[in-house]
C-alpha cells in the first residue's frame, strides 16, 4: 500500500465524484450526494457548505437516496474559472450551472440543446481564453440513479456540447457518442479528449478542424481514439505540465486478484504514451474511482460512493 496515505473524512453525504481548487489554491471543493458542493477549510474548520444547486434542504441535507437526486441534484464535474474565480457545475440532473466566488444557490446555465433536455450532466472543462465551457450529456434517455443500466445498454445518445458564456448559447459538437464521461482540454486548448465509458477508450476531438468536418451533416470531425483502457474510464484531469490523468472506475471488483496489476489511473502525455500507472494494490479504499487530480505535488483521488478524498503524497 501508499507510504504516505491520508483522507478527508465526509460526514455531510457521500461521493466526492469530483474535485476543484479555486483560483487562490483553496480548497479542495467536492459535490455530494445531497447535492451540495462542500469546500475543505482545513482540520480545523472541516468542510463547510459553498452553494447548492436547489432550495430543498431540508429534504436533501445529508441524503444518499439516489431518488432524491433529481429534485436535490448530483453534481459532478467542477472547476473554477481561474479569470472570474466563478465555479462551473455539470450536475446530473440540473443541467450547467455556475455559481459566484462566494457560492450560494447555484444559476441554472442550460439544460437542453436543440431542444433536447439533458438527461445525465456529467464531466467540464473550460476554455480560460474563450471562456467556453466544454462539457457532456450522458445520455437524452438513462438518468444518472440507474448508471449501471446505461453501462449495460446500447444507448448511443450522449453527446458533447459547448457553452458560449456571452451569447449564453449552446451548441452540440458532436451526437452520437456511448456514455460519454470525463472532459479535459490540452495545455493550449486545441483538442479535447472525452471519456467514452461503456466502449472504455478515450477519444481525441481536435478543436482547431471542427469548421472542416468532412461531413457537414455533423457539427464536427469525427474524433480519432486516443487511448483504449482496461477498464471503464470516469474522470480526466489535466495536470500543470498538461499531461492527463485518467481515473479507471468500473470493472475493478470483478478483475481484481492478489497478484494481478489493479489500474486504477493512468497518466499520459499530450501523445497518448503512457507515463505512470497507478495500482490500487487490491486495496479496498479504492474499490470506487472517479477522478484522479494532480495537484501541489498530490494526488487528489475521488469516488462517487465513499465518504472520502484521498490523498496520496508518494505516488
Amino acid at each position: 500500500m501508499f507510504r504516505n496515505y491520508n483522507q478527508i473524512n465526509i460526514t455531510q453525504g457521500i461521493g466526492p465524484e469530483s474535485i476543484a481548487f479555486d483560483c487562490k489554491g483553496e480548497g479542495p471543493y467536492v459535490g455530494v450526494s445531497d447535492g451540495r458542493i462542500l469546500k475543505w477549510e482545513g482540520p480545523k474548520f472541516g468542510w463547510k457548505e459553498f452553494a447548492v444547486p436547489s432550495s430543498f434542504r431540508k429534504l436533501c441535507d445529508g441524503s444518499t437516496d439516489p431518488n432524491l437526486e433529481p429534485i436535490c441534484g448530483r453534481p459532478l464535474g467542477l472547476k473554477f474559472h481561474i479569470e472570474t474565480c466563478h465555479l462551473y457545475i455539470a450536475d446530473a440532473y440540473h443541467g450547467l450551472l455556475e455559481v459566484g466566488p462566494y457560492g450560494g444557490v447555484a444559476e441554472k446555465l442550460a439544460t437542453s440543446a436543440e431542444g433536447v433536455p439533458f438527461k445525465f450532466t456529467n464531466g467540464l472543462d473550460i476554455d480560460t481564453k474563450t471562456g467556453m465551457v466544454y462539457f457532456t450529456n450522458s445520455s437524452t434517455v438513462i438518468q444518472r440513479r440507474n448508471v449501471d443500466s446505461l453501462l449495460r445498454s446500447l444507448d448511443q445518445t450522449g453527446r458533447l456540447l459547448k457553452y458560449k458564456p456571452y451569447t449564453k448559447e449552446v451548441s452540440v459538437i458532436y451526437k452520437g457518442l456511448v456514455f460519454p464521461n470525463g472532459v479535459a482540454l490540452s495545455k493550449n486548448n486545441s483538442f479535447l479528449l472525452v471519456a467514452e465509458s461503456t466502449r472504455m477508450r478515450i477519444l481525441k476531438f481536435n478543436l482547431e478542424s471542427g469548421a472542416k468536418a468532412k461531413n457537414m451533416s455533423k457539427a464536427f470531425a469525427d474524433p480519432e481514439v486516443f487511448a483504449v483502457l482496461p477498464r471503464v474510464p470516469d474522470n480526466i484531469k489535466r495536470n500543470k505540465d498538461g499531461d492527463f490523468w485518467v481515473a479507471l472506475n468500473t470493472g475493478r471488483s470483478e478483475s481484481i486478484q492478489s497478484d494481478a496489476p489493479d489500474p486504477i489511473g493512468i497518466k499520459y502525455n499530450e501523445e497518448g504514451r503512457v507515463l505512470k500507472r497507478l495500482d490500487g494494490h487490491n486495496g479496498m479504499i479504492f474499490n470506487s474511482i472517479s477522478e484522479v487530480k494532480e495537484y501541489n505535488h498530490r494526488l487528489y483521488i475521488g469516488s462517487v460512493t465513499k465518504p472520502y478524498v484521498s490523498i496520496l503524497n508518494d505516488y
